[in-house]
């Protein structure tokens, strides 16, 4: 828009709850012409009455990736300062008890429609000579748990990927960053929890009552009014992967994030994957 060429631009996906939309409104107050994207229309209008550009993005959709890009480069008269991937799903189930369908699904939520909106925006930055990529992962993207195989997969696919990205766009002003959250107390366990149900059959499978544990001590959690930290703590390392002129390549978010990544350094195999083995 005429209106707003000095502000910085920033892409910022799955903002319908939890870390997207916090992100997206705080970076609004301070000052980004945020463009936000939903899947409904309800989530949509919430965004807009708060100030944020926001439109329809399914990552499993090829061309609703390419709408919400044509969208975004329309109202920030085709600059692109930054891009926050965020958003997917976790399935929950144990490897052996995981569909393909229901696999090919977490990949192309989690990593292929990442991975296009990226393609996209590239080219915009690298004609500006500048920019940000922000990938939310996950710590389970570099230190697994069971009963996580198809989200672990798709998040250290994403590790694999965006590190490539950085190594190949050196000197180019543009800088990858991933955060890689534990537990954020967002809507991300009710959700995985639909999808498990949806995908899993736990009464034959062989995991049953690994399963039911899970689900008793879910049920807890959600149950508890026990605080985990909020997505303001990933707002605040997205805010430096964004800003600072040495933005780190990786940013563990959580206590247990930061002590899984030390160990995962530290500890020889033959210690480290017996213990997360008996992790839940």
């Amino acid at each position: 828009m005429a209106d707003r060429p000095h502000k910085r631009t920033i892409l910022v996906t799955g903002c319908s709850s939890g870390i997207g939309a916090y992100c997206a409104r705080a970076l609004n107050t301070e000052g980004w012409l945020v463009v936000a994207s939903a899947r409904t229309e309800d989530d949509l209008r919430k965004l807009r009455e708060d100030g944020l550009e926001a439109f329809y993005l399914d990552y499993s959709d090829d061309r609703s990736i390419r709408d919400f890009f044509d969208n975004a480069m329309a109202v920030t008269g085709g600059t692109c300062d930054a891009l926050f991937n965020n958003g997917g799903y976790g399935q929950v189930g144990a490897v052996e008890d995981v569909p393909v369908e229901a696999l090919r699904a977490q990949f192309e939520a989690n990593v292929f429609g990442w991975h296009q909106l990226t393609r996209l925006v590239l080219p915009v930055m690298r004609r500006a000579g500048h920019g940000r990529i922000v990938q939310c992962s996950s710590i389970l993207g570099l230190v697994p748990m069971r009963f996580r195989g198809a989200y672990n997969a798709s998040k250290h696919a994403l590790e694999g990927l965006s590190v490539t990205l950085a190594l190949e766009l050196e000197n180019t002003g543009i800088h990858v960053s991933l955060i890689e959250p534990g537990a954020i107390d967002t809507e991300f366990r009710s959700n995985a929890l639909t999808h498990l149900h949806r995908n899993i059959d736990i009464e034959n499978s062989v995991h049953r009552d690994d399963y039911k544990a899970q689900l008793r001590r879910l049920d807890q959690a959600l149950t508890s009014g026990k605080r985990r930290l909020g997505p303001e703590a990933v707002h605040a390392v997205l805010r430096h992967a964004l800003t600072s002129p040495r933005p780190r390549y990786h940013y563990p978010v959580t206590r247990e994030a930061r002590i899984g990544v030390i160990a995962r350094r530290l500890l020889p195999s033959r210690w480290f994957y017996p213990f997360l083995a008996r992790q839940d």
